[in-house]
């Protein structure tokens, strides 16, 4: 019975580089369930650029079909795919706990299910230590944990192997198996032809940016792996015949594989005992070459025959006619179980991983809690298909699928995504390390330490020394890490992008804006309050100040104070976002006072035509008296803010940026 694959790239290309041929050129292939899918490919041959624009990490062309659905119209991407894409991209400060969490708000599974899957890949007693200690191997299972914190369908690894030990390598590939026996879909990439030998089902051979084999595992380890005698002769039938019985009467192992009419590729022979062969039986050979290893022909991608099978690349290569095979081998003696095609009889063991202390089972033994425990396979055995796909299969015609959104098939029913998600993954990104903390610190013991000097000096006004404010600086230092706070919350998002585990999650999408903006702007207001109570406080105790003359216009002083802060907060905020990086986030922070405020100080001055008096009952009367008489204060306050050169530079400033996040937000069609 056919299975419906569920993974399928169509024409995957991506973009023109500057010396003209794209990384990946025209890419088209499909992944079934129950099966391990890989991407083998030498360095540089347009691996890890397919696997980036499968997952929609990088732009490019073509589609790529999820259970039917493109990517970006599935309703919940990280409950269908999960990336491993090499280190874990988080905070090195951050625990392990912490930072599988974070990400467990983002895809909007419970913490719970966060500290299970720690269990599971044999992290539970590293959930406190931080992400920069972790070796390779711990980083790589945290990694693969938080690639199944949405439980999906399809996993994609890039290189899982890579710079780990056999013991850690065995025991990932172990996982990458139980999640295909289990049902799932596995696309992994890697340059490893004995590896992708030993635990894929398929293997697709990428070279220079474009498909050179697509084969199931057998064939490959037959055509592409094993040393090989390539004869070209226009009578191979003929030789193949003689190469048979000179083979039997020897007591020689030998196979010949017909890949053409004119074509044969013997194993278990070499060049000089082919060409002894072919003189004395009088046959003429146009070419005699020794391949080794992956080295040789590129095999053109075979079609499938009914039932989904795939048909080996030997049995297409030659159009209305079968298929010659013969092999010879010498009289049957008792021996050790067969080894794979092409492996030794270590290579082909069972995959078993062995115990860690403390660590988990091994990679064939199911776990409690594991959302896909294995069951026992057999080498390259068809997998049950555990997960019935229910969408609509994808159109069979590459052109009709780049078409648009408007003709792909409809999209699943999901999960709608909440809001809160968003609310309780910045919360915890900003609360997991120590940085906002130390920021709040510094900035209350700097506020104290001016409002203590500009209180000692008396020349400077009331207001100013209440929140430690000195001419000769630019901003407070209750504004300044406010935005600073602001910069750092989206800087880190592209320092270290632990949203790429969980796809479907941008840092540029406007519910996470949203949510940024919020919490930055609670943060900004809890700075402001700590730094204006702690230098009341000092100025009590140590000069006995009164700050009664104060309370009368302390609506107008605090709407002044708290805009000051939640704009400083943003204006950093925004920047990092638009230009991601920190330090553009700083600096459009102090261009604010520095060079914006003095311009429009400039455009102001001169006396007013006219006047603001009154305006706050007039937005009352607008209102239709849906305001109370006591928002007048908060009203004026505000006006008063935006009135003077600061309020105005950080009105202009905001607007900008907002205008220019919406713009790369909607020009990559980001939605949360």
């Amino acid at each position: 019975m056919a299975r419906e694959a569920m993974l399928q790239a169509v024409g995957v290309t991506s973009v023109r580089r500057a010396e003209g041929r794209p990384a990946v050129d025209d890419i088209s292939f499909e992944c079934l369930p129950g099966q391990v899918t890989v991407l083998l490919g030498a360095r540089g041959a347009g691996k890890t650029a397919l696997v980036r624009l499968i997952a929609g990490l990088d732009a490019g062309r073509g589609v790529t079909y999820f259970r039917g659905t493109p990517l970006h119209r599935v309703s919940d991407p990280a409950r269908e795919v999960g990336l491993v894409l090499g280190e874990v991209p988080g905070h090195p400060a951050r625990t392990a706990g912490g930072h599988l969490r974070m990400l467990s708000a983002a895809v909007g599974v419970p913490a719970a299910r966060a500290d299970d899957l720690l269990d599971t890949v044999g992290l539970g007693a590293l959930r406190d230590e931080r992400l920069g200690l972790l070796s390779r191997g711990m980083d790589r299972r945290l990694a693969l944990a938080a690639a199944l914190l949405g439980d999906p369908h399809t996993l994609i690894f890039d290189e899982p192997c890579r710079d780990l030990s056999a013991r850690d390598g065995a025991w990932l590939l172990g996982r990458i198996r139980d999640h295909a026996t289990a049902g799932g879909t596995v696309l992994c990439a890697t340059r490893d032809p004995k590896a992708a030998a030993r635990f894929a089902d398929h293997v697709i051979t990428v070279d220079g940016g474009r498909v050179a084999a697509d084969q199931d595992v057998e064939a490959f380890a037959r055509t592409r792996l094993r040393p090989r005698v390539s004869v070209r002769t226009p009578h191979a039938a003929r030789l193949s015949d003689a190469v048979r019985r000179e083979a039997r009467a020897a007591r020689r192992s030998v196979e010949v594989v017909s890949e053409s009419s004119s074509l044969l590729s013997v194993y278990g022979s070499s060049c000089p005992e082919i060409g002894e062969t072919a003189f004395r039986h009088g046959v003429l050979v146009h070419r005699l070459t020794e391949e080794v290893g992956d080295t040789g022909t590129a095999v053109a991608p075979h079609p499938r025959a009914a039932g989904g099978e795939a048909v080996p690349p030997h049995e297409s290569a030659s159009a209305g006619s079968p298929a010659r095979v013969a092999t010879t081998t010498p009289p049957p003696e008792p021996a050790a179980a067969p080894a794979a095609p092409g492996l030794t009889a270590s290579e082909s063991a069972p995959r078993i991983a062995p115990p860690e202390p403390g660590g988990a089972p091994p990679a064939t033994a199911p776990q409690a809690g594991y959302p896909h425990a294995p069951a026992p396979r057999t080498p390259h055995a068809p997998a049950p298909q555990a997960r019935p796909a229910t969408a609509t299969a994808p159109p069979a015609d590459p052109v009709d699928a780049l078409r648009g959104a408007d003709e792909a098939p409809a999209v699943r029913p999901g999960r709608s995504r909440s809001p809160r998600r968003a609310l309780r993954y910045e919360v915890r990104r900003l609360l997991g390390v120590r940085t906002a903390p130390l920021i709040a610190a510094v900035v209350v013991a700097s506020s104290l330490a001016l409002c203590v000097l500009l209180a000692r000096g008396g020349a400077a006004p009331r207001p100013s020394v209440l929140v430690a404010w000195p001419g000769f600086l630019p901003l407070p230092p209750a504004a300044f890490g406010a935005g600073l706070i602001g910069a750092l919350s989206f800087g880190e998002e592209f320092r270290f992008p632990a949203l790429t585990a969980v796809r479907g999650v941008s840092p540029r999408r406007p519910g996470l804006l949203v949510a940024k903006l919020a919490v930055t702007a609670v943060a900004a207001v809890t700075l402001a309050v700590l730094a204006v109570v702690a230098d009341a406080q000092v100025l009590r105790l140590v000069h006995g100040a009164d700050l009664g003359a104060l309370r009368a216009n302390w609506a107008d002083l605090g709407i002044r104070w708290l805009g000051l802060c939640v704009g400083c907060a943003w204006a950093g905020l925004l920047a990092a976002a638009v230009f991601r990086v920190t330090a553009a986030g700083v600096a459009a922070v102090l261009a604010v006072p520095v060079l914006i405020a003095p311009l429009v100080e400039f455009a102001l001055l001169g006396p007013a035509v006219r006047s603001i008096a009154g305006l706050p009952g007039r937005i009352r009367s607008v209102a239709q008296g849906r305001l109370p008489e006591s928002a007048d204060p908060w009203i004026r306050g505000a006006l008063e803010l935006v009135a003077q050169p600061v309020g105005a530079a950080m009105v202009l400033s905001l607007s900008a940026l907002i205008c220019a996040y919406l713009f790369i937000a909607l020009r990559r069609r980001t939605t949360w």
